[in-house]
């Protein structure tokens, strides 16, 4: 046996499966509390309640809230504890714009590089949200919407997006739940018109119509904002 082949072998003898950490747990649980609105903008988190809900100590909650904190997802406020934070307008306004520039360019992309497969894919999650908007299922509409615009940047071809796409994704959830139910099936319509453009490989209208998609969503979330 060459010494290469030793090597690897004694380096595999040594690798071990990490689970992951309990925080890592939490925190996705929490986090996804947060987006979801269970926990909404501004309320008081309690570390002894999420433990209880959670079914863990409050050590790792407590660890869990700081890692949300630094992802601006919670504010500690010394003297009174932990909130879920609540998102300015001009944090909005600034991350739904760089979401239209991205998916617009998303879009393009995805006209370009079109194939059977990824349009049929778009049809089907078009379908799932449908339905979702039919059972009055908020929560599965905003699910749909995100793998919708999900699968035309993965459909892109261009890593690079994607990667900044999965950055901001989350938050653009966040930001899209409040306003899913009054965008409704407008919503569904604009995502029609944009599945019909990338079948036709119509990259300049597919780039259209996905920015005037996201603007509407921006404008919509804006201005509940500014009626609440």
């Amino acid at each position: 046996m060459s010494l290469t082949s030793k090597l690897s072998e004694g380096i595999a003898a040594r690798q071990v499966t990490r689970p992951v950490p309990l925080r890592e747990t939490v925190y996705e649980a929490i986090l996804e509390l947060i987006i979801t609105g269970e926990l909404k903008p501004g309320q008081h988190l309690v570390e002894k309640e999420l433990a209880e809900a959670l079914g863990v100590s409050r050590q790792p909650v407590r660890e869990a809230l700081q890692w949300l904190k630094k992802d601006e997802w919670v504010d500690l406020r010394p003297g009174y504890g932990a909130f879920v934070h609540s998102p300015t307008p001009e944090e909005a306004d600034q991350l739904l714009g760089v979401r239209t520039l991205l998916e617009a360019e998303s879009a393009r992309l995805a006209a370009l590089n079109s194939t059977k497969d990824g349009v049929a894919e778009l049809k089907r999650i078009y379908k799932s949200g449908l339905a979702a908007i039919k059972a009055d299922d908020v929560e599965a509409v905003v699910a749909a919407n995100a793998e919708l615009h999900a699968t035309i940047t993965e459909m892109s071809g261009n890593k690079v997006l994607n990667e900044l796409a999965a950055q901001i994704n989350r938050r653009v959830r966040w930001y899209h739940t409040p306003v899913a139910k009054s965008r409704g099936k407008q919503a569904w319509d604009e995502h029609a018109a944009l599945i019909e453009a990338i079948t036709a490989k119509d990259a300049d209208t597919a780039a259209r119509l996905m920015r005037e998609h996201t603007e509407h969503t921006r404008e919509s979330y804006l201005a509940q904002t500014t009626e609440d």
